[in-house]
């Protein structure tokens, strides 16, 4: 009983419906789709030898001629793209097998008529289209002929021998049972036609993974600077005005107690001294978050906060005609900071300058000081921070800094 249900499983399992059903609509599908090749590549032929044989008759038939073999390719490109989305859906729909369309460049111009003739992806979906038009019938009849081999055998063998009869229907009994493996087959070796043929190839693979990862950095990137925004304006909105009022309450209850005992002033006054502090190191964090004044004046205003507040003189001049992205501005902002910190910390140098350029659609950076040099990215901290927060936007980072110094950083970021 049990080998009796292992034989008969295959038949009702829905894997093998779906195996088949996608096999009987490629015959159909593959069909049309040939037919349309074979008309359009007939008419683009006898168009070309028309003209190429010395066009003859009336204007319009000249004029017919030259527009068919002029836009014939063309019309094939599209039928091809059409088809294969057609087969793509098919594959989705009947079999569950998901295949990417290969990606198009976007190009305009006669480039649309040539360039995709020159492109492997297209040659690979012609190749599938005449593969499947030639193939698909002779499968799906293979396919359908083993699911009603008992059937056919019944009308057909009635003028046979009984001896034969039986032979017929045990015959057919086995293509019955072998249909459901022979459809999964022709399933399975057309689902591998199709990734290979109508999906992208690995170089075109490699480069949408490549696209596909650099769009998922710049949205991680934009999302942090996003976050760092909803954070410092949080801080700014609500801790920062409780820890203000804290701290003029505590300047108020100073001065109305000023008469009071030394042990009360002195509490208030290490209270008041407290909230002050922890007010001022809010506003360094909620800055170092992201600065307001970014937001609201541009580079220009927020990099010359910088430089009023750094240990050393700083020569500042920023050169930018259009504001950049808001992630792009946020990372200027910090390189300019942290390089700064770094020249204060580091170089024992008495001024710096900052250059701040926009050049095209890149935004040139440059941090330069009269220090002793050998600052390095090998040698980590701020500089490689520098060099991973470029990056990250698709920017460059470099560093000249010779013994005895100069040193200069160079950030250049595109603006978008």
């Amino acid at each position: 009983m049990r080998g009796l249900r292992t034989l008969v499983r295959p038949l009702v399992a829905h894997a093998s419906w779906q195996a088949t059903f996608h096999t009987v609509a490629g015959i159909f599908l593959s069909a049309a789709v040939g037919g349309v090749f074979t008309l359009l590549g007939l008419l683009w032929v006898a168009a070309a030898l028309s003209l190429l044989t010395g066009p003859s008759g009336h204007p319009v038939l000249i004029g017919i001629y030259l527009g068919a073999t002029v836009t014939g390719p063309f019309a094939i490109l599209l039928w091809v793209r059409f088809a294969s989305a057609l087969q793509r859906e098919r594959f989705r729909n009947l079999l569950e097998v998901e295949i990417v369309a290969p990606a198009e460049a976007p190009l305009a111009g006669w480039r649309r008529l040539t360039h995709p003739w020159a492109q492997a992806a297209t040659w690979r979906q012609l190749s599938y289209h005449v593969l499947a038009s030639v193939l698909a019938g002779p499968a799906g009849v293979l396919v359908v002929v083993c699911w009603s081999a008992p059937i056919l055998a019944a009308l057909w063998t009635d003028h046979l021998p009984a001896g034969e009869r039986v032979a017929s229907f045990a015959m057919s009994g086995g293509l019955l049972l072998s249909a459901p493996w022979i459809a999964r087959g022709m399933a399975a070796a057309d689902a591998f036609a199709g990734r290979h043929l109508l999906g992208p190839g690995p170089s075109e693979e490699l480069r949408q993974r490549v696209a596909t990862l650099a769009r998922s950095r710049a949205e991680l990137v934009t999302a942090a600077d996003t976050e760092r925004r909803r954070i410092e304006r949080d801080l700014h909105d609500g801790v920062q005005q409780r820890l203000v009022s804290l701290a003029v309450n505590l300047g108020m209850a100073r001065e109305a107690f000023a008469d009071a005992s030394p042990e009360i002033r002195e509490v208030l006054a290490a209270a008041h001294d407290e909230a002050t502090q922890a007010l001022a190191e809010l506003r360094d964090f909620v800055r170092g978050l992201h600065p307001a004044v970014l937001n609201d004046r541009g580079l220009d205003a927020a990099l010359s906060g910088i430089v009023a507040r750094a240990p050393l003189p700083v020569a500042l001049r920023v050169e930018v005609t259009t504001r950049c992205s808001p992630t792009i501005e946020a990372i200027a902002y910090f390189t300019v900071s942290e390089a700064l910190a770094n020249v204060s910390k580091h170089a024992r140098a008495s001024r710096a300058e900052v250059v701040v350029e926009q050049i095209g659609g890149n935004l040139l950076i440059t941090v330069s000081d009269n220090g002793d040099g050998g600052a390095s990215v090998e040698e980590g901290g701020g500089l490689r921070g520098l060099a991973q927060r470029a990056a990250a936007v698709d920017g460059t980072f470099s560093v000249v800094s010779p013994l005895g110094g100069p040193t200069t950083v160079t950030v250049n970021l595109p603006c978008e």
